[in-house]
């Protein structure tokens, strides 16, 4: 089976990454960005569309049609927003794009990026986890083939790759406890080939914890 996809947030580290993989992977054979900035990126396999307001994507919603799925890696880190304004961009944008989708590709598996820790209540105190909770919930009702979300904890950058924040800079010399922490760590290069294999053979449930991307990723590379 030859895939193709759509990534959105390629302009990060872990859309980047994603990108790195399904290029790499013979599997996938036509990718299509969706940005609000160049990537940079020419390849044969990738096409891209510049759009500026990802809560509206009518403009572009024809260009969308006949994708096998959607890798959605756009986000924001929490820190320093206050709750209405990280739950419009990580909620509300994301659900505006993932719905308006999902009327043009009811047969497209939904792959969203979300975190270690999501509060599936959206009870809990800390408020990035609840908004995070209910973006994954109201994801699984859209009429998408399969939606999976995908909770990843620290991820090791792609070799070469050029959107790595400051932060991850600095911690990356920890990923050599992943020997000792194995539910905590996992590689960018994984988390795509994961996406893949989830893809074509689909799993048996919606939260996909560390140790699944680890096993899906091991299947996919096998």
């Amino acid at each position: 089976m030859k895939l193709k996809v759509i990534i959105t947030g390629a302009t990060g580290m872990v859309g980047e990454g994603i990108l790195q993989e399904c290029i790499a992977n013979p599997k996938v054979e036509k990718i299509l960005l969706i940005n609000r900035k160049p990537t940079g990126v020419v390849h044969p396999k990738v096409t891209e569309i510049l759009h500026s307001n990802f809560n509206d994507i009518s403009p572009v919603l024809e260009q969308l049609k006949g994708y096998d799925a959607c890798y959605f890696c756009l986000g924001v880190s929490s820190v320093g927003m206050k709750e209405p304004a990280y739950y419009a961009v990580t909620y509300t944008l994301t659900l505006n794009f993932a719905g308006a989708l999902a009327a043009v590709n009811p047969g497209m598996t939904f792959v969203y990026v979300s975190g270690a820790g999501t509060d599936s209540t959206e009870k809990g105190r800390s408020m990035w986890a609840r908004v995070k909770g209910k973006t994954e919930n109201d994801l699984t009702k859209l009429p998408f083939k399969a939606v999976y979300n995908f909770r990843p904890a620290f991820m090791k950058a792609s070799k070469g790759a050029k959107n790595i924040p400051s932060l991850y800079k600095v911690f990356s010399v920890l990923y050599f406890l992943r020997a000792v922490f194995p539910n905590y760590f996992l590689t960018l290069q994984e988390v795509g080939k994961a996406m893949i294999n989830i893809t074509i053979n689909g799993y048996p449930q919606h939260t996909i914890a560390v140790k699944d991307i680890a096993l899906l990723a091991r299947e996919q590379a096998d």
